[in-house]
C-alpha cells in the first residue's frame, strides 16, 4: 500500500512538474523575453537593449576603435569581470555561452587582470550592452531574473563585440517587411536602418541577433514579416547561428 501511495504521489508530482514546465514560455522569442525584462529601465536603450554612451547619440562604429584588438597570439582577448551577485549556476550559464565563441571563433573572454578596457558583467535589472568596445569598464547587464539563458547571454556578448540587430541591417527591406501600422509610434525609431557593414554575408533569419515578429508591437500583431516566405522562423534564443559565427570570424579575421 505504501509503495502504491508513494508511486501515486510521485506520479502526481511528475504531472505537476511537467505541467509547470509546459506553461513556461520556452518558445517565447528573444525580443519578447528581452523587452519584458527591460521594461521600465531608467536609462534609454536603443532597440530595446543597446546602451548608449552618454558622449554620443549614435552607435555607428565608423572605425576600428570600437572593436577589440587581436593579440600577437592571433586571439582577440576580451577581458571581463563578473559581479559577485551571480550564483554558481548563473556563472555556468555565462561560461557555457562564452564557450561557443571560444570553440568556434578567435574570441577569448578572459578574466581581467589590469586591462583598462573590459566588460563589467552585472546582474542589473535588464539585458543590455553597448555595441562594440566602448572604452573603460563597460557594463553588460544580465539580469538574474530572465537573462540567464544561453542565447540571450550570447546576444548581449555579441553586441559587445560590435554587432547590431539583424532587423536594422542596411539591406533588410529585401528580406523583411516592417508592418508600421502595428509599431508603437514612440518605438518606430527602433526600426531605423543602420549603415552596417554586412561583411558580404547573407541576411540571417536564424541569427541570435534577429528580433521576433512582434517586436515593439502596439497591438500584439506582427511588426516584422519575413519575405518572400512569411513563415520563416525568426527570433530564436538558442545559440549563435552558423552565419553569426562566420561574421565574427570575418570581422576579427579569425
Amino acid at each position: 500500500m505504501e509503495s502504491r501511495a508513494s508511486l501515486s504521489i510521485l506520479a502526481l508530482l511528475l504531472g505537476f512538474s511537467q505541467a509547470f514546465y509546459l506553461t513556461q514560455p520556452e518558445e517565447e522569442d528573444i525580443t519578447t523575453r528581452i523587452l519584458s525584462i527591460n521594461k521600465g529601465f531608467s536609462e534609454p536603450l536603443l532597440e530595446g537593449d543597446i546602451l548608449l554612451k552618454r558622449s554620443r547619440t549614435a552607435v555607428i562604429c565608423t572605425n576600428n576603435n570600437c572593436y577589440w584588438k587581436k593579440s600577437s597570439n592571433g586571439l582577440v582577448e576580451v577581458p571581463y569581470i563578473l559581479s559577485s551577485d551571480f550564483s554558481s549556476s548563473d556563472k555556468t550559464v555565462i561560461a557555457n555561452a562564452m564557450a561557443t565563441f571560444h570553440n568556434k571563433t578567435c574570441i577569448r573572454f578572459i578574466s581581467r587582470t589590469n586591462q583598462s578596457d573590459y566588460l563589467n558583467i552585472q546582474g542589473k535589472n535588464g539585458c543590455f550592452s553597448n555595441v562594440g568596445k566602448a572604452g573603460g569598464a563597460q557594463v553588460v547587464s544580465l539580469s538574474r531574473l530572465g537573462c540567464m539563458q544561453h542565447g540571450i547571454v550570447q546576444h548581449e556578448l555579441n553586441h559587445a563585440l560590435g554587432f547590431y540587430h539583424e532587423h536594422v541591417r542596411s539591406d533588410r527591406d529585401k528580406y523583411i517587411a516592417i508592418n508600421w501600422d502595428n509599431v508603437d509610434s514612440v518605438m518606430k525609431s527602433n526600426f531605423n536602418l543602420k549603415n552596417t557593414n554586412n561583411l558580404n554575408t547573407p541576411y540571417d533569419y536564424s541569427s541570435v541577433m534577429h528580433y521576433g515578429r512582434t517586436a515593439f508591437s502596439i497591438n500584439g500583431l506582427d511588426t516584422i514579416t519575413p519575405i518572400p516566405n512569411p513563415n520563416v522562423m525568426i527570433g530564436q534564443r538558442n545559440e549563435l547561428s552558423n552565419i553569426d559565427i562566420l561574421r565574427i570570424n570575418t570581422l576579427y579575421s579569425c
